[in-house]
């Protein structure tokens, strides 16, 4: 690779109790980069987590910077709305937008960085002339949904094929995060294909101590990049 990578850790709160939301983003608050806000609608994959509203209230309590990662049908429409309402990060999938250009303007335009999802059948080059207009790819590496899911080791070749096509271009801001089944058994293969950010929700929420295994999932990572 042209640049060593620094690992970023987006812990997933799909795992957490929703019923203390407060006190498990404060678990991870000191050690973690990013909360990652999965937003389900029922409708993009079968399977409903929160609307705009209540994720408006999880970013006011979250003293992280919140990644949202949009799993809905009508990203065109809400994507810039969770800019507005004070997301750090907005990543819609590329299946559901209709006008990725305009998409990725409107949400920029409304003071959040813009990432862009793909899930595991999207081919990476699908989506590879648009990481000049992007702050991260996220490449799926298990069906969006639900936590818990096997990593699919399958789709590390997008992840080479996208590290690869960052560093030609040197877009060294750029950042590429894998999410499903990242843990301690599969954050290093991740790493090495040249991943850099890394959401982990199952791993780190159902182990005794959050704060601790993301630490551990970052140092295996970095310990990783070549």
């Amino acid at each position: 690779m042209s640049k060593k990578l620094t690992a970023y850790i987006a812990p997933s709160i799909l795992n957490a109790n929703f019923d203390d939301l407060e006190n498990e983003i404060k678990k991870v608050s000191g050690t973690a980069d990013f909360l990652h806000l999965d937003i389900m609608d029922n409708n993009f994959v079968p399977n409903f987590t929160f609307d705009l509203d209540q994720a408006a209230h999880i970013m006011k309590i979250s003293a992280l910077k919140v990644d949202a990662h949009l799993m809905i049908a009508e990203p065109d429409y809400f994507a810039p709305r969770y800019a507005e309402k004070g997301a750090h990060s907005v990543t819609f999938h590329f299946e559901a937008a209709k006008d990725v250009p305009s998409l990725i303007a409107n949400i920029r335009s409304n003071g959040a960085k813009v990432g862009l999802a793909i899930k595991p059948k999207t081919p990476f080059l699908d989506v590879a002339d648009y990481l000049s207009d992007i702050d991260m790819l996220l490449i799926m590496t298990v069906e969006p949904g639900f936590g818990g899911q096997s990593f699919m080791e399958d789709q590390l070749e997008k992840v080479i094929q996208a590290r690869s096509k960052i560093n030609s271009l040197s877009l060294v801001d750029v950042l590429l995060q894998v999410d499903g089944g990242i843990s301690e058994n599969t954050i290093e293969m991740a790493a090495k294909a040249g991943a850099n950010c890394f959401v982990a929700g199952s791993a780190v929420y159902r182990d005794a101590n959050p704060a601790n295994m993301v630490a551990k999932l970052r140092d295996l990572a970095n310990a990783a990049f070549i």
